[in-house]
């Protein structure tokens, strides 16, 4: 069960940070597939199971405790950012995406938060790898005493 919980947090934090590597990548995209320039893109996540109620003895039992505690997270879906704050205007005559009155609009996209998103998406990447090997390091003492 902890390795499923540390699991689904590591492949949300990978999307996440996709995502984010993708924004980076598209900051200065003015023409895309679907016409005009790139938006911004988030990640939602949502836990998976759970329930704020129960009490002490109802973690003891198998069944309950999944309930209760949850089965970790996952990235409920992918939003774009939407309206004209998605954009900025830039005035740039001999940009060939340029409007009449020399305007191009860029995603607002601003590289200093993307990188603080990122860092925190790897620090909660670099968390659920340690409980990941925390729960391994439990597993492999049990065996051991097993033994004995």
């Amino acid at each position: 069960m902890s390795i499923d919980v540390a699991a689904s947090g590591l492949l949300a934090q990978r999307i996440r940070m996709d995502v984010i590597a993708n924004n980076i990548a598209n900051a200065q995209t003015t023409r895309t597939a679907d016409g005009g320039p790139y938006r911004r893109r988030a990640t939602i996540f949502e836990a998976v199971g759970g329930s704020t109620h129960g009490s002490f003895s109802k973690l003891l039992d198998d069944k309950a405790r999944d309930k209760i505690l949850g089965q970790g997270v996952q990235v409920r879906e992918i939003i774009e950012q939407q309206g004209d704050e998605a954009f900025i205007q830039v005035y740039d005559p001999s940009h060939p995406d340029a409007d009449e009155n020399g305007i191009v609009r860029k995603p607002d996209i601003r590289i200093a938060d993307e990188m603080t998103n990122l860092i925190d998406a790897s620090r909660a990447y670099e968390a659920n790898v340690r409980a990941l090997l925390a729960v391994r390091q439990s597993n492999t003492k049990t065996l051991e005493i097993g033994r004995v």
